[in-house]
């Protein structure tokens, strides 16, 4: 065995040494690394789905990781880890475990199922074995009282999920713990399962997961209210005004009131998951606060 201390010397050295050599030769890789640290959001990137292409249009910073890389960072209880389909990660599934334990927010899209969900969290969910076709189903939604669906599906109308070819149903393990918030009766029939969105927390974090894929390709126009324009979404179902749409015209002409509401039911949900999480995060850096207060006036 050798001596401890000679090989402390040693990785300080290398980890300056790595710090030069990437920030000369490698700086974008550099600067992921650094920036991770800084960040709310850390999305995995998949060769399938792509939330960061949502944050985007709604002006949301993040840092993107290739999947290989994702044993390299550092992740703090303050984030959300957003992992997009396949989740294809081989290394660092201890950190993804601890990282949801002391507080952080972790969301998965379809094979990050059985890829990150079933090896992480065993006992939880699990894939059914009966992927999906490329498909539409009518979704319910299970709890309207959920800080995640805030300011979504807002009329009596069962709103349409996509299915990427192959997705995989969610099996439910543990009902004590996991909560379904979308459900859909079409999905089961078709496919076994009724779970679309799930949620359950682990230690004090949470995590998320959904059915398909977030960046949404496509919409299912059933009905006559679907082919409708965008602008009767907007209108009617969100409440902006003429005066509020005006500079929108030129997109109502482009969008169908099934594609909008798509759409705006995805956009939103990754604006409360953020919301929400940076809440916990407010509220346990205040109880921290309080105690540290409450320790000092015992004194």
């Amino acid at each position: 065995m050798g001596n401890f201390d000679d090989m402390k010397n040693a990785y300080e050295l290398s980890a300056k040494m790595m710090d030069k050599k990437m920030s000369r030769d490698r700086p974008l890789d550099y600067e992921i690394l650094k920036d991770v640290r800084k960040s709310s959001v850390v999305i995995v990137a998949g060769s399938y789905d792509r939330v960061e292409m949502v944050l985007d249009l709604i002006k949301v910073p993040y840092v993107l990781i290739q999947p290989t890389q994702f044993h390299q960072i550092d992740l703090r209880s303050d984030q959300i880890l957003i992992i997009n389909c396949p989740g294809n990660i081989t290394k660092g599934f201890d950190k993804i475990n601890k990282f949801v334990e002391e507080g952080g927010f972790l969301f998965t899209t379809d094979w990050a199922l059985l890829n990150i969900l079933e090896k992480v969290f065993p006992g939880y969910v699990k894939y059914n074995q009966r992927p999906t076709g490329d498909d539409c189903v009518a979704v319910q939604i299970v709890d309207k009282s959920n800080s995640f669906l805030e300011g979504l599906f807002e009329s009596d109308e069962e709103p349409i999920w996509w299915l990427e070819n192959s997705s995989y149903p969610i099996r439910i393990e543990n009902r004590t713990e996991v909560k379904v918030l979308i459900a859909s009766k079409e999905m089961k029939s078709k496919y076994g399962e009724d779970p679309i969105v799930i949620t359950f927390d682990v230690g004090m974090g949470t995590i998320l997961h959904m059915t398909s894929h977030y960046y949404l390709q496509r919409a299912d126009l059933r009905n006559k209210r679907h082919k409708t324009s965008a602008k009767e979404y907007a209108k009617a179902e969100l409440g902006l005004s003429d005066d509020e749409t005006q500079d929108f015209e030129a997109d109502f002409e482009k969008v169908s009131l099934g594609e909008a509401e798509s759409a705006y039911s995805t956009t939103q949900f990754i604006g409360n998951v953020i919301i929400e999480q940076q809440k916990r995060v407010k509220l346990r850096k205040n109880k921290k606060i309080k105690k540290k207060e409450d320790s000092n006036n015992n004194k």
